[in-house]
């Protein structure tokens, strides 16, 4: 077992545990601790019970827009954070209508750009002080003593949610090219997703063609070079991901450390 557990709920596609995967040094994530997931607005009954069963925290790290838009449901006794990532309207990562319509204007013609333009925003990621707080922020949260685990998402699960998972996962030790691995999964489970937003967008601009199909998959979905322009803009402002998590972050190694106790078998 070498990547994220895909739970099954009745409509949250993209909600994984990180349980079960294994470090560089043969140790194992513990299961029931860590999950990662695209938003919760449309979880049902059903859904929202499991959520009460295996959480106690919730991270949000979409824009107040997309909070508001699509607000989380209330889910019993757990603990809600809002830690927004990026402060304005971002094509293919928040999913606010003014974003995705602007996006449509922009990038439907040109797939390149679209890619281009997604690379650059994970850059975004780490380029401010603002989304460095926000994720120190998030990794704080997991270095407290709690009985159930700690989920967080953005929308589709993809992006900013995808950036916190590989911080976990880097900091517990799990190999580079598996993590890698797990990131890409994404475009398996919203496959239909990101098939009926495509079709979607195509419809609502009447815009049909191979070349506006690319370009909307580039901003839906998850591709190697994103993460792989993140690593690099990493190792260009930090020397390495280690010294991000340090410096960057401002965790501690001994913080490092306590993580790894906490979440490894």
């Amino acid at each position: 077992m070498n990547e994220s557990i895909l739970l099954k709920f009745e409509n949250l596609h993209n909600t994984r545990d990180l349980g079960g995967m294994v470090t560089k040094d043969n140790k194992n994530i513990k299961k029931g601790k860590l999950f990662r997931s695209g938003h919760l607005f449309e979880a049902s009954e059903n859904d929202l019970k499991k959520l009460s069963d295996c959480v106690d925290v919730i991270v949000d790290f979409r824009t107040d827009k997309e909070k508001d838009e699509k607000p989380d449901p209330v889910i019993g006794q757990i603990d809600y954070h809002h830690l927004p990532i990026i402060e304005s309207l971002t094509a293919g990562v928040t999913r606010e209508k003014d974003a995705d319509e602007k996006a449509m204007e922009m990038l439907m013609m040109e797939p390149e750009k679209a890619k281009a333009y997604m690379c650059n925003t994970y850059i975004g990621f780490v380029g401010g002080d603002f989304p460095l707080a926000q994720y120190e922020k998030f990794v704080r949260l997991l270095l407290e003593d709690r009985d159930k685990g700690v989920l967080w998402h953005c929308t589709a699960g993809k992006d900013r949610a995808g950036f916190a998972s590989v911080i976990v996962e880097e900091i517990l030790g799990v190999e580079r090219d598996v993590i890698k691995e797990d990131y890409l999964k994404t475009n398996v489970y919203l496959k239909e997703d990101i098939k009926v937003l495509v079709n979607m967008l195509q419809n609502m601009t009447g815009v049909k063609s191979e070349k506006s199909e690319e370009a909307l998959k580039y901003l839906f979905g998850a591709e190697p070079d994103y993460l792989d322009t993140l690593y690099k803009e990493i190792d260009d402002r930090f020397g390495s991901f280690e010294n991000f998590i340090t410096f960057g972050l401002h965790i501690s190694k001994e913080e490092q450390e306590e993580l790894r106790v906490k979440y490894l078998e």
